[in-house]
């Protein structure tokens, strides 16, 4: 606990047997309380590892739903918990589990409901690896992103998030896709209820191991990433109803 808030970690998981322990050995457990791994029908030993590590909240899908709705299991089964504080932190090690007190005590005093990893604060992503095309779309879709949500974070797309249960309760983030574009529309879902988004300076590692999106379903994901800002721009300019704003 920290400020007598529960505190639950939630790994995403797919295919993370190479990279599971590296990330969960890093993870404060003396101030973490709740564990929680959610396995997307891995076709490796990412349970067996998390069994092994003693993991003890392991939820498995049966069949291959997608990152979006891996998330949604996570965050269901952290409010179930009673958790007061829930991050989510990818289990290939490209985010270190050791900024997890720094986000988590942003929410706990009260500063921020919801707290940002950021790979762009810092030159984090390019010293970390990040190909320079993945980069530069990064800047260009962050950049319209913030004109049309009339925001100014220095990326939407980082894996590594701390929410307040309170924030996941007023939203209805099961209306988002079960798809990649889920951490797009929960982002506008956040900045529709008039929350607000901190970022600190995250460092990544980018390397063989760490899963990485491929060329097609990358240039998919950023044509999502427009749709969503723009019908957010639309709905937040009562010109059209958009419904997972709704």
């Amino acid at each position: 606990m920290l400020h007598n808030k529960v505190i639950t970690v939630v790994m995403p998981a797919y295919n993370a047997e190479q990279t599971l322990k590296s990330t969960y050995s890093e993870i404060p457990l003396n101030i973490v309380d709740n564990v929680v791994i959610v396995d997307d029908y891995s076709n490796d030993k990412t349970v067996e590892i998390a069994k092994e590590l003693g993991i003890k909240h392991i939820i498995t899908h049966e069949s291959n739903k997608g990152y979006g709705a891996n998330q949604k299991t996570c965050y269901d089964y952290a409010l179930k918990l009673n958790s007061d504080i829930i991050i989510m932190l990818h289990p290939d090690y490209q985010y270190t589990p050791r900024l997890i007190p720094s986000m988590a005590l942003l929410i706990a005093n009260g500063s921020y409901p919801v707290v940002f990893g950021s790979r762009i604060l810092g030159n984090g992503a390019l010293k970390g690896g990040m190909p320079l095309y993945k980069y530069v779309s990064n800047r260009i879709l962050t950049f319209i992103q913030n004109l049309l949500m009339n925001q100014k974070l220095s990326e939407y797309h980082t894996g590594y998030r701390a929410y307040s249960a309170s924030v996941l309760k007023a939203i209805d983030f099961n209306k988002c896709s079960d798809d990649f574009i889920f951490d797009n529309e929960i982002i506008a879902q956040i900045f529709n209820k008039e929350y607000s988004i901190a970022e600190i300076t995250c460092p990544t590692k980018y390397f063989k191991e760490a899963s990485s999106i491929k060329l097609w379903p990358s240039i998919k994901y950023g044509l999502g990433v427009l749709n969503v800002s723009f019908r957010y721009f639309l709905h937040r300019c009562k010109i059209i109803n958009y419904k997972i704003l709704q």
